[in-house]
Protein backbone atom coordinates (compact mmCIF):
# COMPACT_ATOMS: atom_id res chain seq x y z
CA UNK A 1 0.00 0.00 0.00
CA UNK A 2 0.91 3.84 -0.67
CA UNK A 3 2.39 5.57 2.41
CA UNK A 4 0.90 8.96 3.07
CA UNK A 5 3.98 11.46 3.00
CA UNK A 6 2.82 14.93 4.66
CA UNK A 7 6.19 17.79 3.89
CA UNK A 8 5.18 20.62 6.51
CA UNK A 9 7.70 23.76 5.99
CA UNK A 10 7.86 27.37 6.79
CA UNK A 11 10.37 29.53 4.31
CA UNK A 12 11.06 32.97 4.28
CA UNK A 13 13.96 33.75 1.51
CA UNK A 14 13.03 30.06 -0.18
CA UNK A 15 15.94 28.05 0.68
CA UNK A 16 13.65 26.18 3.15
CA UNK A 17 11.14 25.94 0.44
CA UNK A 18 13.77 24.46 -2.02
CA UNK A 19 14.94 21.72 0.63
CA UNK A 20 11.07 20.74 1.09
CA UNK A 21 10.84 20.38 -3.12
CA UNK A 22 13.74 18.16 -2.80
CA UNK A 23 12.20 15.60 0.02
CA UNK A 24 9.15 15.81 -1.77
CA UNK A 25 10.99 14.47 -5.22
CA UNK A 26 12.77 12.09 -2.87
CA UNK A 27 9.63 10.95 -1.76
CA UNK A 28 7.76 10.57 -4.57
CA UNK A 29 10.77 8.39 -6.10
CA UNK A 30 10.20 6.07 -3.65
CA UNK A 31 6.35 5.34 -3.99
CA UNK A 32 4.64 7.44 -1.61
CA UNK A 33 1.54 9.88 -1.99
CA UNK A 34 3.33 13.54 -0.74
CA UNK A 35 1.26 16.41 0.19
CA UNK A 36 2.98 19.55 1.09
CA UNK A 37 1.60 22.30 3.63
CA UNK A 38 3.14 26.07 4.69
CA UNK A 39 3.50 25.37 8.26
CA UNK A 40 -0.28 28.21 8.53
CA UNK A 41 -1.92 25.47 6.12
CA UNK A 42 -1.30 22.42 8.80
CA UNK A 43 -2.41 21.46 11.57
CA UNK A 44 -2.62 18.84 14.74
CA UNK A 45 -5.81 17.65 13.32
CA UNK A 46 -4.46 16.71 9.85
CA UNK A 47 -1.35 14.26 11.36
CA UNK A 48 -3.50 11.11 11.85
CA UNK A 49 -4.25 11.10 8.12
CA UNK A 50 -0.27 10.30 7.26
CA UNK A 51 1.99 7.84 7.83
CA UNK A 52 5.12 9.73 7.64
CA UNK A 53 5.96 13.32 7.98
CA UNK A 54 8.88 15.88 7.17
CA UNK A 55 9.10 19.22 9.16
CA UNK A 56 11.23 21.33 7.57
CA UNK A 57 12.12 25.01 9.66
CA UNK A 58 14.88 27.55 9.08
CA UNK A 59 17.02 28.56 12.14
CA UNK A 60 15.73 32.09 13.27
CA UNK A 61 16.83 34.65 16.17
CA UNK A 62 19.02 32.60 18.87
CA UNK A 63 18.64 29.14 16.91
CA UNK A 64 14.55 28.84 17.45
CA UNK A 65 12.45 27.79 15.62
CA UNK A 66 10.06 30.60 13.50
CA UNK A 67 7.66 31.30 16.49
CA UNK A 68 4.81 33.46 14.29
CA UNK A 69 3.83 30.47 12.50
CA UNK A 70 5.90 27.32 12.69
CA UNK A 71 6.39 26.79 16.43
CA UNK A 72 2.52 27.39 17.58
CA UNK A 73 1.93 24.75 14.59
CA UNK A 74 4.67 22.21 15.60
CA UNK A 75 3.42 22.68 19.36
CA UNK A 76 0.28 21.64 18.90
CA UNK A 77 1.33 18.30 16.76
CA UNK A 78 3.71 17.57 19.32
CA UNK A 79 0.96 15.41 21.49
CA UNK A 80 0.26 13.17 18.21
CA UNK A 81 4.23 12.35 17.70
CA UNK A 82 4.15 9.38 19.80
CA UNK A 83 5.62 6.56 17.59
CA UNK A 84 5.24 8.60 14.34
CA UNK A 85 7.89 8.61 11.84
CA UNK A 86 9.21 12.20 11.24
CA UNK A 87 12.35 13.85 10.05
CA UNK A 88 13.62 17.25 10.43
CA UNK A 89 14.90 19.82 7.56
CA UNK A 90 15.73 23.27 7.20
CA UNK A 91 18.57 26.04 6.55
CA UNK A 92 20.40 28.63 8.95
CA UNK A 93 22.80 31.43 8.24
CA UNK A 94 24.91 31.50 11.28
CA UNK A 95 25.73 29.45 14.28
CA UNK A 96 26.17 25.48 14.29
CA UNK A 97 23.10 23.90 13.92
CA UNK A 98 22.10 24.12 17.60
CA UNK A 99 18.49 24.57 16.95
CA UNK A 100 18.24 21.67 14.45
CA UNK A 101 19.35 19.38 18.11
CA UNK A 102 17.01 21.04 20.36
CA UNK A 103 14.23 20.21 18.26
CA UNK A 104 15.56 16.76 17.98
CA UNK A 105 15.60 16.65 21.07
CA UNK A 106 12.02 17.74 21.38
CA UNK A 107 10.65 15.16 18.91
CA UNK A 108 12.36 12.25 20.85
CA UNK A 109 11.15 13.24 24.08
CA UNK A 110 7.46 13.17 22.38
CA UNK A 111 8.10 9.79 21.03
CA UNK A 112 8.57 10.70 17.30
CA UNK A 113 10.50 8.60 15.21
CA UNK A 114 13.05 9.67 13.65
CA UNK A 115 13.43 8.06 10.16
CA UNK A 116 16.57 9.50 9.38
CA UNK A 117 19.40 12.09 10.22
CA UNK A 118 17.84 15.67 9.86
CA UNK A 119 19.42 17.77 6.97
CA UNK A 120 20.70 21.39 7.57
CA UNK A 121 22.30 23.20 5.23
CA UNK A 122 24.07 26.57 5.48
CA UNK A 123 22.19 29.26 3.23
CA UNK A 124 20.79 27.78 -0.25
CA UNK A 125 21.34 24.06 -0.86
CA UNK A 126 23.95 23.13 -2.83
CA UNK A 127 23.94 19.56 -5.04
CA UNK A 128 24.98 17.85 -1.32
CA UNK A 129 22.18 19.08 0.81
CA UNK A 130 19.96 18.26 -2.47
CA UNK A 131 20.95 14.91 -2.76
CA UNK A 132 20.38 14.67 0.99
CA UNK A 133 16.68 15.96 1.20
CA UNK A 134 16.21 13.45 -1.66
CA UNK A 135 17.33 10.42 0.85
CA UNK A 136 15.40 12.14 3.37
CA UNK A 137 12.17 11.57 1.51
CA UNK A 138 12.61 8.18 0.66
CA UNK A 139 13.53 7.23 4.23
CA UNK A 140 10.27 8.82 4.50
CA UNK A 141 8.38 6.73 2.03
Amino acid sequence: MMSKVAIVYWSGTGNTESMAAKVAEGAKEAGAQVTSFTASAFDAGLMDEFDAIAFGCPSMGAEQLEETEFEPMFSACEAKLKGKKIALFGSYGWGDGEWMRSWEETCSNDGAVLACDSVICNEAPDDEADAACIALGKALA
